[in-house]
């Protein structure tokens, strides 16, 4: 049983973001302060990456555990009410970032995949990993030139 009214479930659900998270945030101001610039959340590319480094072909997602489905075989028992909505709906969006990301790798293009308690609680590694790939990406760039 839902422990809010319709209506407080309906205000709660219209105040969730779908960019500019807390966590997107905090990842897009720590790579400006470094010098990388991006375009976020990017309709040109397939998924609309919350982060893209276009000239690299690097993209970068982060994921929420709740919308994304993080640890969902133990998850998915905690859902008591609507459960024949928020299952399917939760499963398919975790079918989606497969599949995304599958595209986006064919196209040529690093796919990172991060959650967001994963950002909070390893900020640095996360950040020093896409500065890596994207030096990585670019040292690719120059040798392909020659």
């Amino acid at each position: 049983m839902d422990k809010h009214t319709p209506e407080q479930r309906r205000r709660n659900m219209q105040a969730v973001k779908n960019k500019d998270s807390k966590i997107e945030v905090l990842l897009r101001k720590a790579l400006y302060q470094k010098g990388y610039r991006y375009r976020k959340n990017y309709s040109k590319v397939y998924g609309k990456p919350d982060i893209v480094f276009t000239k690299e072909k690097i993209a970068v997602f982060c994921d929420s555990e709740f919308w994304h489905g993080y640890d969902w075989e133990n998850r998915k028992a905690d859902f008591k009410s609507n459960r024949e909505f928020w299952i399917p709906k939760i499963e398919r969006n975790m079918e989606r970032d497969k599949e995304v990301t599958a595209y986006l790798e064919s196209a040529g293009y690093v796919v990172l995949r991060y959650w967001g308690k994963n950002i909070i609680k390893d900020f640095d590694a996360v950040i020093f990993e896409i500065v890596e790939k994207i030096h990585a990406r670019r040292a690719e760039m120059m040798i392909s030139k020659r």
